[in-house]
């Protein structure tokens, strides 16, 4: 079952699939100054001069090792967080997309669920990261899954095909059957396969709500289930402030922290995540893959 303490401040992930998404707020906030102070201690955003790392244009080849893979037929274990020793931490977005998004998609309410500054900075600041994807998100933006693959410092996971509930008590979530959940997750991973890149046989339910059933539906794929320990409350987020907040405040060796890639509604997300890595600096910690943290958990 989800833990009781990150069921909180999951409520408001968690609505941006029961809403299909909000449309998209007009009006972004301007940039914050260089240099702020977050929770009492100076934190500088990233250096802009960093020589930017160009887009790969080309289809990657698959890797050589998929993490995160486990023994089919057993039933997948859960993590939260990798060692608490060392420096390394991984900082993971969800691409959700429910039938909803899309709809919005369509009418043009919204504009995009592709959050491309967020791209932008972890490339121009050569940042590990992994990304969590809808199959129906990987099929609405082959380029950009294209462009994530082609990175060699992003991962590659699952995070199901339209991110519907795995249980019957998920923020009010539709519900996936019981008999289809094998499948669902079966697809999302024939979906991502073709890309490319790192990938992974990590996966992430909606709302990180699982029980017994959901899990033994997990267990002929050979997954690896990842929750997290560090929620950034960024869905529909009108300040970038406490989104830093609540991964400095939180953030230790080993941790997963979760964001999304979702811009329409999680548009702050992009302003947060250069004081957000100004801060990791600060204390001492650095993205890595989620292979990597989670490496000996």
């Amino acid at each position: 079952m989800i833990r009781s303490w990150v069921r909180p401040l999951l409520g408001v992930v968690v609505a941006v699939a029961v809403v299909g998404a909000a449309a998209s707020l007009i009006g972004r906030s301007a940039r914050p100054a260089p240099s702020t102070t977050i929770g009492g201690s100076f934190v500088a955003p990233v250096a802009p001069t960093v020589p930017a790392v160009a887009a790969t244009t080309q289809e990657p080849r698959p890797a050589a090792t998929v993490a995160g893979a486990t023994r089919p037929g057993t039933r997948p274990p859960v993590v939260d967080h990798g060692p608490r020793t060392g420096n390394r931490v991984a900082l993971t977005f969800d691409a959700d997309m429910t039938d909803g998004m899309l709809g919005n998609l369509r009418a043009g309410r919204v504009r995009s669920y592709a959050n491309l500054r967020i791209l932008d900075v972890l490339e121009r600041e050569q940042v590990a990261a992994t990304f969590f994807l809808t199959g129906k998100w990987v099929q609405r933006y082959p380029e950009i899954t294209r462009r994530i693959a082609g990175n060699p410092r992003f991962e590659l996971a699952n995070h199901t095909y339209g991110h519907l509930a795995y249980t019957g008590d998920c923020y009010d979530l539709p519900r996936l059957p019981a008999r289809g959940m094998t499948d669902d997750a079966a697809k999302t991973f024939e979906v991502i396969a073709p890309y490319g890149g790192r990938q992974t046989r990590y996966f992430r339910f909606p709302g990180l709500c699982h029980d017994a059933a959901a899990l033994e539906a997990l267990a002929p794929l050979g997954v690896t289930v990842v929750d997290g320990d560090v929620v950034s409350g960024d869905p529909f987020a009108t300040a970038w402030e406490p989104l830093v907040r609540a991964v400095l405040d939180n953030v230790r060796p080993g941790s997963v922290v979760i964001m999304h890639v979702t811009e329409a509604n999680a548009r702050m997300t992009d302003e947060a995540l250069p004081y957000i890595l100004a801060g990791l600096r600060e204390r001492g910690l650095v993205p890595a893959p989620l292979s990597e943290v989670l490496a000996g958990a």
